[in-house]
């Protein structure tokens, strides 16, 4: 199971777009990667539970985070191979143990807490809650969005991860990623 979860070493950049539930990070991963004509990492754990939905009515359960953590770490460690210069993923390992700890009252299995913590990225955009819940199937918290967008910045600070905030609508959050984005570029 830990070399499932284990981050393959790479020459790509590594940018995660991070946060709560429905603040636009599936929308600016795939802007930003066709804009640096390069690939994006979906989001693993969305198809997983949404295939489990449909068949089983069910939502994300303990037992279910390792092969989600397994599933994201398999398309990041294939696509840093193909990708050009960076890599834009859609989510991550500590994205994971932020919601396992967040659901399951303080728990995240050791081996998702070992690898979410010993990955390594770049830079960290913290997408802010700034812009419209939108219902669908998995989302469940409109009314704690605050508390979830706590969460995700405290484990950045606690984790020492270089992050920026996203604010404002997708124009001024792009504009501002790709600022971030040339200044990695221009120092690599």
């Amino acid at each position: 199971m830990a070399e499932k979860l284990t981050q393959r070493p790479t020459s790509v950049l590594k940018v995660v777009l991070f946060g709560p539930e429905s603040t636009g990070k599936t929308t600016l991963a795939k802007m930003l990667a066709n804009h640096y004509n390069t690939l994006w990492v979906g989001e693993f754990m969305r198809e997983y539970l949404q295939e489990k939905w449909d068949k089983e009515k069910k939502v994300c359960e303990p037992k279910d985070m390792i092969p989600i953590a397994e599933g994201q770490m398999k398309r990041e460690n294939e696509l840093a191979k193909k990708a050009n210069e960076i890599l834009f993923s859609d989510t991550d390992l500590l994205e994971l143990k932020v919601y396992s700890e967040a659901y399951y009252k303080g728990f995240c299995d050791p081996q998702l807490l070992k690898h979410a913590l010993n990955n390594i990225y770049d830079l960290y955009f913290l997408t802010y809650i700034d812009v419209p819940w939108t219902p669908d199937d998995l989302r469940d918290k409109p009314g704690d969005r605050i508390g979830m967008f706590n969460r995700f910045e405290a484990e950045l600070i606690k984790s020492q991860k270089h992050y920026v905030i996203l604010k404002g609508n997708l124009e001024q959050r792009f504009e501002t990623a790709v600022k971030k984005i040339d200044e990695l570029l221009k120092n690599k």
